[in-house]
């Protein structure tokens, strides 16, 4: 099986180490992406400055993002639910923070005759934190992609409703097989959005444990 581990949780940082390249151009061989977690060490006390007591609104989330091209969407205050009338001293903001990767099946290893006639199964999982900010804090979408890297040959999109009538503060796992999918594709485009909200503190939505994982199984056609 072999793993591409494309992000880790809030407050650590991951460096990879990539396995040798394969030996040969068998459909049983396998690789894998092992990936080593060191956990930070903060700052000696006397380091840390004494924090403001109120600051620029913030909409990003403490991390090693390198890995990962980012973006933010400030979205616009939220005062559907607010009766006529009434005065609000303070709103939430939220934001959307995007993360994508761009994964080169070809440049991890695979070769165009095992992508084409064998068309592996390309199994896509992540999890993410049940933050109960929003009903609505956590979009997937994940592409198989030409060598053009424009063409779409398959996609999955996941925007799970959360319910807020009962507090929890699970991980929730979400996965996709993509399987028969045809021959062509050579990349795998992989995006997610957490949604975060400031209100005189940063609220984050989290995530980990972001994995593209191609299977030496041959998938239905």
């Amino acid at each position: 099986m072999s793993q591409v581990q494309i992000m880790g949780r809030r407050g650590y940082n991951y460096t990879g180490l990539r396995a040798p390249p394969l030996s040969n151009h068998s459909p049983h061989t396998t690789r894998g992406f092992n990936f080593s977690l060191s956990k930070a060490s903060p700052p000696p006390e006397n380091e840390l400055p004494d924090a403001p007591p109120r600051g620029p609104p913030r909409f990003q989330p403490d991390g090693d993002f390198s890995a990962w091209t980012t973006s933010t969407e400030v979205l616009p205050y939220d005062t559907s639910g607010i009766p006529e009338g009434v005065v609000v001293c303070a709103l939430p903001q939220f934001s959307w923070f995007t993360l994508e990767q761009v994964v080169d099946l070809k440049a991890e290893g695979l070769w165009e005759e095992l992508l084409d006639g064998f068309q592996p199964e390309v199994v896509v999982q992540d999890c993410y934190e049940e933050s109960q900010l929003h009903p609505s804090i956590y979009q997937l979408q994940v592409k198989l992609l030409a060598a053009d890297k424009r063409t779409v040959i398959s996609e999955h999109s996941v925007s799970p409703t959360e319910d807020l009538s009962v507090y929890s503060h699970q991980w929730k796992e979400v996965s996709h097989v993509f399987s028969g999918y045809g021959p062509g594709v050579r990349y795998i485009h992989f995006l997610h959005r957490l949604k975060n909200s400031f209100l005189n503190d940063f609220f984050p939505t989290r995530f980990t444990d972001s994995s593209v994982v191609i299977r030496a199984v041959r998938s239905g056609s």
